[in-house]
């Protein structure tokens, strides 16, 4: 298993996953918005996208948007994606991820790393817990759809 940085001749696989993990989340398959969406992160350069290979494939990927703090006055990357597919999993593969997703947080000298997940996603939840995150229970997050 190797943890990269994804290039633009991973896009189609890339996409096919990104596909699935935005179908886990309930939104309707769109092979094409996913692989926009992705191509046009990537080459703005606005986010980091790791994917975990194995035997020339991707088995999964983490994507992360560098933002920052104003209350801790500094860097921090946001884990908005996490991904690995569904005959690959309990390999320890999303672990991995996140541990290149921490390696390349501390590389670009950011404060922290902040993640949301589903309420019902216990796998999640529980490597998240495993790894030293800490749950929210100070603040409430809300959002306005325009």
């Amino acid at each position: 298993m190797t943890i990269r940085h994804a290039e633009t001749a991973d896009l189609p696989a890339l996409a096919v996953l990104f596909d699935l993990y935005r179908q886990f989340y309930q939104c309707k398959p769109d092979y094409a918005l996913a692989k926009a969406y992705l191509e046009a992160r990537m080459s703005r350069q606005e986010s980091h996208i790791l994917v975990a290979e194995s035997r020339g494939q991707l088995d999964g990927f983490t994507q992360l948007y560098p933002t920052f703090c104003s209350i801790d006055a500094g860097r921090i990357l946001v884990l908005y994606d996490l991904f690995v597919a569904s005959e690959q999993r309990r390999k320890g593969i999303a672990k991995q991820l996140m541990d290149a997703a921490h390696a390349l947080a501390r590389d670009e000298g950011a404060l922290r790393l902040d993640l949301e997940t589903a309420i019902d996603n216990f796998p999640a939840q529980a490597l998240y817990e495993k790894l030293g995150y800490q749950r929210d229970n100070e603040f409430f997050k809300y959002s306005y759809t325009l």
